[in-house]
Order: structure tokens, then sequence, then C-alpha cells
């Protein structure tokens, strides 16, 4: 899944947007052409397969491609952290895409990073799904989650554990994080059957579950090095269907692109 953008400078003052429902990547451009100083705009071309709505990140894509695009088009090449406070002012709340492959605790309506994990994730296979029925959210209609004290304990632990598998690149640390946190989730924006899918993972061998916290998506994380890798993840796959998930995919991440 990818969104690219493409930004064409025009002397004129009118910025033009394709297609014309990508609103918040037009008032990224709009904000990246006055943070650079630039009084001209021009033509911003996005073309995007990420679904939206569904907690895939598909806004944050848009916005990004567009800021960097804007950018490149005036032979300037922004720092992360700034990439991600001109998303934010565009999108309001912003996922870490800006910083690629490098894992961050990153507060997402300040567009700052809380903490640099220092590294990458460790190579995992994601196998992808949602309910079936499940509705687009719109994140700018999204009250912000309010945890309690007790939930905000809980998360000092879980960032403790993600620190320790990024550093010692260690999958089910991960994994034992990203269940735990999508449990916390639940009280702010359920899943339905998040229970029997953590059992499904279990069953298979699986490091955990993780959930979009603002989306219908939910994914059991395998470590890319464990044993029967595609027989575990097929049977995962076929399980989550006969419970009524749908969309199932499979995605490799930072395994350098190599076959399972």
């Amino acid at each position: 899944m990818v969104s690219k953008a493409t930004f064409t400078c025009a002397p004129t003052a009118d910025l033009t947007t394709h297609p014309a429902g990508k609103v918040k990547a037009g008032l990224a451009a709009r904000q990246t052409l006055s943070h650079l100083g630039v009084s001209e705009a021009g033509f911003l071309h996005i073309e995007s397969n990420i679904p939206i709505g569904h907690g895939y990140g598909s806004s944050t894509a848009d916005v990004v491609a567009a800021i960097r695009a804007v950018a490149a088009a005036h032979a300037v090449r922004l720092q992360p952290s700034r990439v991600s406070q001109l998303a934010v002012t565009a999108e309001r709340a912003s996922d870490a895409i800006a910083f690629d492959g490098h894992t961050v605790l990153f507060a997402q309506r300040e567009g700052a990073v809380l903490e640099d994990f220092g590294g990458s994730l460790p190579p995992l296979l994601l196998v992808g799904f949602k309910a079936i029925g499940g509705r687009p959210i719109d994140t700018l209609d999204l009250p912000p989650a309010r945890y309690d004290s007790l939930e905000i304990q809980q998360f000092r632990v879980l960032r403790a554990l993600i620190a320790y598998a990024v550093r010692y690149q260690d999958p089910n640390c991960l994994g034992r994080a990203a269940t735990a946190s999508a449990l916390l989730s639940q009280r702010h924006l359920p899943k339905q059957h998040l229970e029997r899918v953590i059992d499904i993972a279990k069953g298979a061998g699986a490091c955990g579950v993780q959930v979009a916290h603002s989306g219908s998506l939910l994914g059991i994380v395998f470590d890319r090095a464990g044993k029967n890798l595609r027989q575990r993840a097929k049977s995962v796959a076929a399980s989550v269907r006969r419970c009524g998930f749908c969309d199932v995919e499979f995605h490799q991440i930072n395994d350098d692109g190599a076959t399972w």
C-alpha cells in the first residue's frame, strides 16, 4: 500500500488538488508552501491505494507525501520532525509515518517525538484483517482517549517493553506489548471478537495481537524467523475468516522483502 504525491509549481496563488477530495493533503501542501515562504502554488496530484477510515494511516500517508512533494519541488529536504509538525497542522492528529522505519513514541496531536527507541522493529509478518461491516472512522470526529491513572501506569510498562523489543530485536516482547495495548484500547474503541483473535494468535504460536487505535483493523503478529511460518499464517487467516473477519492480508515488516 502506498500514497504517492506529485507537485508541479505554477505562477499562480491557487493550489489545485487532484483528486479534489484530498482536502487534508491540499491543506498540508499549503502549510508547506507557507513554511517555505513561497507565495506561488501549483498542482498537487495524489495517487493512493490505501483504504480510507479503517486505521491504515491513509490520511497521514497522503499528507506526508504531499509535504515531501512540495518541499522536493523547491529543492528542500525537510527533517521528519518538521514534516510531522506540518502534518499535524493539516490533519490535527497524525501518525509517525514521516519517520519511516525508525521506531518512535509519537504524540500524534502535538507532532512531537516523546521517545526515540533507537532502531527499527524486529522482522515480522503481520496477518491483518477487519470485521465485516466495520465502518470507516473519521479521526477528526473521534474524541481523544481519556486514560485513567492505572492505564497510564500500564502504558509506562509497555513503553519499557517496546524499548527492550527494539534494542534486542525481540518480536515476542513486542507482541506482548501490542496485545496489552490492544486490551487497553477496548474501553475506548472496542474491537469485535478481540478475545477470540487473541486465542487464535496463542494457538498459532504468534507473538501477539495489534489493533488500530483509531480504526477497525486488527492484526496477528508473527516472528518473521519462526518455524513453519507460512503454514501457521495461513491457518490464522482461515480461522479469522471463519470468525467473520474480512480483507485478510499479509504484510512483511523489516525483512528486506524476503519470501516467506
